[in-house]
């Protein structure tokens, strides 16, 4: 199973603050996500150049993808970038990690996310979003389509309806199963009515957390896994420490969570579901996917940011092929 995701493309720049009187000075509260103007990226960056910071090529589905390649997975990535020297980083960053990039370029500037992280590690995010999700559905093509058996769409991207419905159309109408990840609950509780539409008729994989699936159904996350799994062929809720509910034909299985006390959780459902994406792709069954995915989110929290650290990857792989052939 050849999988493309489709996302917003936003590199992300994370700054090490000293202290958090940078964070007063900007009018941001501390552990937020802010959406910001271009302006007020420029100024933040700007202001904060003495900063250490990291570059990391960024957004929900990227992170997945970007984890399927170095897996070993065919994978390629919708996004909409601008023509400036983040565009130039972010497809580098995928062509790197084994990921086909399809971009849309338009002028200007890329999206950002500017991570602001605290001396006690909590992270404030200023987001221009800039072009990201500003695609048309006609800049997606049956010839980037093309190749691919699944797609895989951030539910960040609802915002845009008629691209959402468009591709899903266009995927349905070529065979190829469609996987939805809810994001976050405020997309939820924004877009319910569309979900309710849209996943009965085209998702055939449904990722959510413990907060989303609540969010949508109205129940704890055991029934809840339950009755989306009436709606799609495989539900799949993370629950934190607590590991994973994968609900399938009227069957639920438990995957226990991997890892120790995290240390940032940042990118781990996006790992959780390149780990599972991943494994349905080389024919795994339910359980072995989502314990790839578990494996995947245990070593994301170990580090700080959305990346597993390159010296890593033989090992997972190693312990991938093991979850495989129990």
């Amino acid at each position: 199973m050849n999988t493309i995701g489709l996302g917003n493309a936003l590199v992300d720049v994370l700054l090490q603050m000293e202290d958090d009187n940078i964070l007063s000075g900007i009018g941001v509260k501390k552990g937020a996500m802010e959406m910001i103007s271009k302006e007020q990226m420029i100024t933040i960056q700007e202001s904060n150049k003495a900063l250490k910071r990291t570059l990391t090529p960024g957004g929900s589905v990227c992170n997945t993808m970007r984890a399927m390649g170095l897996l070993g997975a065919n994978v390629g990535y919708i996004g909409k970038i601008g023509k400036d020297e983040y565009a130039t980083f972010y497809e580098e960053a995928l062509r790197k990690a084994g990921v086909h990039p399809n971009f849309i370029r338009t002028a200007g500037v890329s999206g950002c996310c500017t991570v602001l992280i605290s001396p006690d590690g909590e992270r404030t995010m200023c987001t221009f979003l800039g072009p990201a999700p500003t695609i048309q559905p006609d800049e997606i093509s049956d010839t980037t389509l093309a190749g691919y058996d699944c797609i895989y769409i951030e539910g960040y991207l609802l915002v845009n309806e008629a691209l959402v419905r468009s591709t899903m159309q266009k995927a349905k109408s070529k065979g190829m199963r469609i996987a939805l990840d809810l994001s976050n609950f405020n997309i939820v509780n924004g877009f319910k009515a569309l979900l309710e539409e849209i996943i009965p008729e085209y998702v055939d994989i449904l990722f959510s957390n413990e907060s989303e699936a609540e969010a949508f159904t109205g129940l704890k996350a055991e029934d809840a896994v339950k009755k989306l799994s009436t709606w799609v062929d495989i539900s799949l809720v993370t629950l934190g420490k607590e590991g994973a509910l994968v609900g399938s034909k009227g069957k639920i299985i438990r995957i226990p969570a991997e890892g120790g006390k995290p240390k940032d959780t940042t990118g781990a459902g996006d790992h959780f579901a390149a780990g599972f994406l991943y494994g349905q792709s080389i024919g795994a069954t339910l359980e072995q996917s989502a314990s790839i995915g578990s494996l995947l989110a245990g070593y994301i929290i170990d580090v700080i940011g959305p990346q597993i650290p390159t010296d890593k990857w033989e090992q997972i792989k190693l312990k991938v092929k093991k979850l495989v052939c129990k």
